[in-house]
């Protein structure tokens, strides 16, 4: 088996969409009638599903968490730690929301999180220290 994508189900699509887009700079590859979405970034498939779109489809009911959770983290890596703080701050600029603001770790990463408007972890990180 070879991983294609991964895929999170979400409260509000457009929002999601929005935010992914227009913040983060996914591509949209293909959208259906609201119900779901895949978008692309640098080749990884990532899928969204509206939730009661999703049951709907499952016959099931699932249970979802609110607020900032800790449940996964999307990894996003850059080119050194200068642009770390630099597409920290463009992106909280844009309305993402801080949850660590940029720091250098004991193992080498300068790294930072914020979240997306549904509380899923989005990790900008790097392990190369530029000039």
């Amino acid at each position: 088996m070879k991983l294609d994508g991964f895929g999170i189900f979400v409260k509000d699509l457009g929002a999601q969409i929005a935010f992914y887009r227009d913040v983060l700079g996914f591509e949209i590859k293909e959208t259906a009638a609201d119900k779901n979405v895949f978008l692309e970034k640098d080749g990884t498939l990532f899928l969204m599903y509206g939730r009661a779109d999703f049951e709907e489809m499952t016959s099931a009911e699932f249970g979802y968490v609110n607020g900032v959770n800790g449940h996964f983290e999307i990894a996003l890596d850059v080119e050194d730690y200068a642009a770390v703080d630099r597409e920290f701050e463009k992106a909280v600029s844009k309305g993402a929301k801080s949850v660590m603001i940029p720091k250098t770790m004991p193992w080498g990463q300068r790294t930072c999180y914020i979240s997306d408007p549904e509380g899923n972890l989005i990790e900008i990180g790097s392990f190369n220290k530029g000039v």
